[in-house]
């Protein structure tokens, strides 16, 4: 049986990865440079919010084996991706 936790993180991958695909088909229907821009930038919005609700699915699933100290890290790490993604 599978796991909820796993499921649900997985689901949500194919999901962000159905999304993207949707998106490179809107790309070559609209075939204009300015609209396909627009497309792949909306795209950027859905991207760390999977990350961040994977992973927090991930640490929930976690949180009774993982010390709160080794959650920190992990919170810390996905903000420093965050961070390293996002700014300008």
């Amino acid at each position: 049986m599978l796991n909820k936790i796993v499921l649900s993180m997985a689901s949500l991958r194919v999901l962000s990865g159905s999304l993207e695909i949707i998106a490179a088909l809107i790309m070559l229907r609209l075939n204009q440079i300015d609209k396909a821009l627009i497309v792949n930038s909306s795209l950027a919005l859905v991207g760390p919010i999977v990350l961040i609700t994977t992973t927090t699915l991930g640490l929930i699933g976690l949180s009774d084996k993982l010390s709160m100290g080794k959650m920190l890290w992990v919170v810390a790490g996905v903000a420093c991706i965050l961070t390293g993604v996002l700014k300008k």
